[in-house]
């Protein structure tokens, strides 16, 4: 049996995390936690009877225009989101992956949170390179062997 002062502790362990959480993207982005709508629902898929009993999946809804992106970031985030964005800009992520609802409402936020990071990064522009001197010569010596290889297949000539 616990004792009180035990008991009070396990009450305050519970207890709901803050208010104005704030989510870091990047350096100059964070996003407000209750700006996120999180609701759970079935999941389907194999489980038994867990799965027809308990709503264990989250459906995580973010709307994009409360947050201020660069024109090319939010580009970029459409790009990405694809079909988990609708045409209001509201980003909506799925997740099922576990059985409990905590674990699939954290995998939910860190796929929201990966997702706005990676829109949020510009891609390295590509340089063009030429072919060195050395990769031209072995070409164009493959070429040659392959091209005598073949000229030898034809038939018999009665000249030799």
């Amino acid at each position: 049996m616990l004792a009180p002062q035990d008991d009070a502790c396990l009450r305050l362990e519970k207890s709901s995390p803050p208010v104005n959480a704030m989510l870091r993207i990047s350096r100059d982005l964070a996003i407000d936690e209750n700006d996120i709508e999180i609701s759970f629902v079935r999941a389907s898929g194999p489980g038994g009877q867990n799965v027809n009993k308990l709503s264990t999946a989250a459906q995580l809804r973010f709307d994009t225009r409360r947050i201020a992106l660069a024109a090319d970031a939010t580009a970029r985030l459409n790009r990405l989101a694809g079909q988990r964005m609708t045409k209001d800009g509201v980003v909506v992520i799925h997740a099922q992956r576990f059985r409990t609802q905590e674990r699939n409402r954290t995998d939910a936020i860190d796929r929201l949170l990966e997702l706005l990071r990676e829109a949020v990064t510009r891609p390295t522009p590509r340089r063009p390179t030429k072919p060195t001197a050395g990769s031209k010569q072995r070409r164009l010596e493959g070429k040659k062997r392959r091209s005598d290889i073949k000229a030898k297949r034809g038939s018999a000539r009665l000249d030799d």
